[in-house]
């Protein structure tokens, strides 16, 4: 045979392999079809993830400044998570919720992404929704990203999103939904999918995002699995010549905050709490809520002061957002689901950010990758049963690059340096006691009439439960006769690292270091380990001037690899690739095998 009849010959192989490949796979996709269908029983994830919200502004931790009726009936009807923990900045917080990993161990440690800096979260990583997406569930994104998008496969759609609608910045104006730099970089960023959408310009960016959201779930097949994470750009501080932006008619609420800054946020916040009534009353109208398990918390503490400062409190913890303290770490949260089988109760079990995604996976029969390495945990089966609390530790903070780190193991909290020289290492964001809401004194009936009770429709809830669940979750600095101002007691990170016994004294007021110094060393060490683990930053901390939105009509999008991201973009996904590649194999195969056997 000569060596044309044998090249046929292989080809001859090659497309009978593609006819069965042809017949294989409406067969194939029959029977995942099937299985969708018969996975349908799998819970609906809602994920609502708030933006530098203040452990101390949501009504159930006990503040009566301004309410927060809808979540708050979201938090008695479910579980209030009162040592809830995060990473203290955007960046590395999101990265850690979608990877279950520590930010050190991906790269993401050292601070946020500014819009024209060409890094983000390591391709190599599977996250959240591409796992949840593999398992059959249809995968939404709604706001904020902020995990990189110099390249266009760095962003959502392209990382286990079937669907983005919302901003890739750490921030945008709450109305032009620009991002303005301090280098004069201004650029429009707000997107369905990867188009950019002038024509909402002026409309609320809260109310925008409630609206896709309602929008997504009224259209969903219910015979799918949902995920839905719906990450507010609220209480974020919008651009610095107009930071504290809200719709006009909620301000009038709040007179009686004398604070002008306080009042907007109040107004940013009341906006937020009404946004998660109607989220819970479409999946109500939908019919799917009796099998959704809805997490909502802070990304971080709130900035109460200094950059991007939003007038937020932390009271009463010590610190703020980007700090080692309990005030920019410790995150109001909750979680509901009718499927716990324990509701309605304060759970003081240490849960992470890096939990999650075990969590939820386990929650809904969501098979890990085998080789998937992450550092949370499973609480669900603890959650379900309200177990009692365990001992954790816990990585709060590692940046060498700044200098400073946090860590908790088990009721002792270790701290050694700070971020900005210290200077918001105080007791930040205490609320006049006059200043309370008119409805306060009426808190009780106000959490009844809300439109998320209303939509639960738990008569089992009553004015005591509420009473008694507010006051569990309700932090104050215990008394102590001994004075923590005492040279003995007295913490300086920056010179010396401190520890305290976080549960009789969670305010941070009283260093232990001195009286023990032996175990401050075994808590030095233990960070150290953890040191040893982590990868090199991914961060690249200098602007590029390619990035400028002048070159892309006014618009932030990727500016690097361009031509790849459209041949990617056009369809070619990596699954799709590798199918092609695996084709192109088998044709070299049968020409190889056709050649040597003949």
């Amino acid at each position: 045979m000569n060596q044309r009849h044998s090249y046929l010959g292989g080809w001859s192989l090659a497309w009978r392999f593609l006819l069965l490949l042809i017949n294989v796979l409406p067969i194939t996709q029959a029977i995942q079809n099937l299985n969708r269908t018969q996975t349908s029983a799998k819970p609906n994830i809602v994920i609502v993830l708030i933006d530098d919200m203040g452990f101390n502004d949501v009504s159930f931790h006990g503040s009566n400044q301004f309410l927060t009726p809808n979540i708050d009936a979201l938090a008695y009807n479910g579980i209030i998570l009162n040592k809830h923990y995060v990473p203290n900045l955007c960046t590395p917080s999101r990265a850690t919720l979608l990877t279950g990993k520590y930010p050190i161990h991906t790269g993401m440690q050292h601070f946020v992404i500014i819009n024209d800096e060409p890094w983000g979260l390591p391709l190599e990583e599977r996250l959240m929704p591409e796992i949840f997406r593999d398992a059959g569930y249809s995968t939404n994104l709604v706001g904020k990203w902020h995990l990189g998008f110099y390249e266009k496969e760095m962003t959502p759609t392209f990382r286990g999103f079937d669907h983005h609608y919302g901003y890739y910045s750490g921030y945008i104006s709450y109305y032009d939904h620009t991002n303005k730099m301090a280098n004069n970089f201004t650029g429009m960023d707000f997107r369905d999918d990867l188009r950019p959408m002038p024509e909402v310009n002026g409309i609320y960016a809260t109310d925008l995002f409630t609206e896709e959201s309602v929008r997504i779930i009224k259209d969903h097949d219910a015979s799918t699995p949902l995920f839905l994470m719906l990450s507010h750009l609220a209480v974020h501080t919008g651009n610095e010549d107009n930071p504290m932006e809200f719709p006009p008619e909620e301000l009038e609420n709040f007179d009686h905050i004398k604070d002008p800054k306080r009042r907007a946020y109040a107004a940013m916040v009341s906006r937020l709490d009404q946004s998660v009534g109607e989220t819970i009353a479409a999946l109500s109208e939908k019919g799917i809520l009796n099998n959704t398990i809805i997490l909502l918390y802070s990304d971080n503490g709130a900035p109460t002061v200094g950059i991007h400062s939003n007038a937020g409190s932390n009271h009463p913890f010590r610190g703020q957002k980007e700090s080692p303290w309990e005030g920019g770490i410790r995150s109001a949260g909750l979680i509901w689901s009718p499927l716990l089988q324990q509701q309605s109760y304060v759970s003081n079990q240490m849960a992470h950010a890096i939990d999650w995604l075990p969590t939820l996976a386990a929650a809904a029969d969501v098979k890990l990758p085998y080789d998937l390495q992450i550092d949370g945990v499973n609480l669900w089966p603890s959650l379900n049963q309200g177990s009692d609390p365990q001992p954790r530790r816990l990585l709060h903070v590692f940046d060498d690059v700044f200098g400073y780190s946090s860590y908790t193991r088990g009721n002792l909290k270790y701290v050694n340096g700070s971020s900005f020289d210290g200077q918001y290492d105080s007791w930040l964001g205490d609320i006049a006691f006059e200043e309370s809401d008119p409805m306060a004194n009426f808190y009780e009936q106000h959490v009844l009439s809300s439109q998320v009770h209303k939509t639960l429709g738990n008569p089992k809830l009553s004015i005591e439960q509420i009473q008694r669940l507010r006051a569990e979750s309700t932090h104050k600095c215990p008394f102590n006769a001994e004075d923590f101002t005492q040279d003995i007691y007295k913490c300086e990170p920056l010179r010396a690292p401190c520890f305290f016994n976080i549960d009789k004294d969670p305010c941070e007021r009283y260093n232990l270091a001195n009286l023990y110094p032996l175990q401050i060393q075994f808590l030095a060490q233990e960070v150290e380990e953890y040191r040893m683990t982590a990868r090199p930053s991914v961060r690249i901390a200098h602007g590029d001037p390619l990035s400028n939105p002048q070159r892309f009509g006014g618009v932030w999008q990727w500016w690097q690899n361009t031509e790849m991201a459209g041949f990617r973009g056009a369809g070619a996904t990596p699954k799709a690739i590798g199918l092609s590649v695996l084709l192109c194999l088998f044709c070299v195969i049968a020409v190889y095998v056709k050649k040597t056997f003949n």
